[in-house]
């Protein structure tokens, strides 16, 4: 009775000591002063509160296309990576669970009826002992690992905020590719109307060939104007080619997102322009709370500084208390009869005496694991307002650049208009609409590549802010896109 006492006063003051935990203290890594607004926004646009109240659902609606739901829809239920980051987060709750086991006593039921013989000169046999015996054991048995130094919940601590981030890097995976789905959606829409721009052109070219051929047949015109004509046309069917070469090449992009086989994949072209979503008023500055990349880096700084402890702990004795009851005999009676049971109850303590440096090594190791994951976070916050500040600039530059550029397509259809007509009337020769066809369908062209690189520039913004929003809050909707105010048409379009 009195081992008994001592041993529970042993294991209660086990208890006590099984809140200590060597793990320092954590605190979230330091960062540069946080911007209360975007450099890039412009004056009007203003810092919204620091929480995560905009919708990162199915933020791509903002740009009002059915097929690009669609296509979105079937990249979530169907993308072989999305797939693969899930299952990475699988394995990481269950690695969480796993350690979490350690937190509870393992409790085992033995088992073993045995027919032995022992040696004649077995050491310190007695003389009446037989050579043949049965041994017939049955029991439970448990043990406990006390934890005195919060090894195991610093195990338990880290796996939990490994899970953690294994589930941001699952969110960060789907936002990335429903982005890139999107850009390349954005990309395929972009070359559908380059090819309807060249489709006109040729059937103009077409037209300024017979043209030429007429005049030239008539006496009126050169063979130099023939071949000048002859050169712009065949130029513009190459473009054609060229367009429709780098539309396959996303058409196959988009079919291995949604998880489908490039062969079989086709999308009708469409030559419907897409309009760059308003960005609310309001863009966060404090992205700590929406960008899942953020949120990972910063779990698994949590996770290394829980490391740390799990390390400090390897310098003290663990200690652990382990029990047995059951019955044994040796095949002759009753097994279960009161004379036939054992049990045994004590502690276990181990310490590590000499390891040649291997335990401070391992703490190096893991304050090491810490600072680089700390640094990590940091960059990844700075990478995140540079990300942000990038495409707002694009958005606004590219808006004005759109404007600028679609003032010089209607002056350079001007130009090949005057041009053509005093073509016809004799006045300039053929080089003269050469020039002006040229610079008119250069200038279309690059009035829809501004077009499509700044919806490009959107869709990175939603991503770079981790995620999107609702026509509603962005303080419009479909009916209401005209009605604009000037200021923000000049920021957006």
């Amino acid at each position: 009775m009195r081992h008994a006492n001592r041993l529970l006063a042993a294991a209660a003051a086990a208890v006590l000591l099984g809140g200590c935990s060597l793990a320092p203290t954590y605190r979230t890594p330091t960062l540069p002063p946080m911007p209360a607004s975007y450099k890039e926004a412009g004056t009007a646009w203003k810092a919204a509160e620091p929480s995560d109240q905009q919708s990162r659902g199915a933020w791509w609606s903002v740009y009002g296309d059915s097929t690009l739901d669609q296509l979105e829809s079937k990249l979530d239920a169907d993308n072989p990576s999305l797939a693969a980051a899930l299952a990475r987060y699988d394995t990481a709750r269950a690695f969480e669970s796993q350690l979490n086991a350690g937190l509870f006593p393992h409790i085992g039921a033995i088992a073993s009826p045995i027919r032995a013989r022992q040696s004649n000169n077995r050491p310190l046999r007695g003389s009446n002992q037989p050579n043949e015996y049965d041994s017939d054991t049955i029991g439970v048995e448990a043990d406990v690992d006390l934890d005195l130094w919060g090894r195991i919940r610093n195990e338990v601590s880290q796996g939990h905020a490994l899970a953690q981030a294994a589930q941001a890097d699952l969110a960060a995976a789907k936002l990335s590719l429903e982005a890139q789905l999107a850009d390349n959606y954005v990309r395929l829409r972009g070359y559908d109307i380059q090819a309807s721009i060249l489709d006109d052109a040729l059937k103009a070219y077409t037209r300024a060939l017979t043209l030429t051929e007429n005049r030239h047949a008539g006496g009126v015109a050169s063979g130099l104007d023939v071949s000048r004509a002859q050169t712009q046309l065949h130029d513009a069917q190459a473009q054609v080619t060229d367009i429709q070469a780098q539309r396959a090449l996303v058409e196959h992009a988009i079919a291995s997102l949604v998880g489908v086989p490039a062969s079989s994949f086709a999308m009708a072209p469409l030559q419907e322009q897409l309009q760059a979503p308003i960005t609310p008023i309001g863009l966060p500055s404090t992205l700590l709370e929406r960008r899942p990349d953020i949120a990972s880096a910063e779990r698994r700084v949590y996770a290394a500084n829980a490391g740390i402890g799990v390390a400090r702990a390897a310098f003290f004795p663990d200690l652990s208390l382990s029990g047995a009851y059951g019955f044994q005999d040796t095949g002759m009676g009753n097994l279960l009869s009161v004379g036939n049971r054992f049990w045994a109850l004590g502690p276990l303590a181990t310490l590590n005496l000499f390891d040649a440096g291997l335990r401070r090594a391992q703490l190096r190791e893991a304050k090491a694991e810490f600072a680089a994951a700390s640094a990590d976070y940091r960059q990844t916050v700075l990478n995140a307002f540079r990300q942000v500040e990038d495409d707002l600039v694009l958005l606004r530059d590219l808006g004005t650049e759109a404007q600028q550029e679609d003032q010089a397509v209607v002056a350079a259809q001007k130009t090949l208009s005057i041009a053509t007509n005093r073509y016809r009337e004799g006045i300039v020769n053929y080089l003269d609409v050469v020039v002006a066809q040229t610079a008119a369908l250069s200038a279309e062209r690059d009035a829809q590549t501004i077009r499509t690189r700044r919806l490009q520039a959107s869709v990175d913004l939603i991503r770079a802010l981790g995620g999107g929003w609702t026509r509603e809050q962005a303080g419009i909707d479909a009916a209401d896109t005209a009605k604009v105010t000037t200021h923000h048409a000049s920021e957006e379009e």
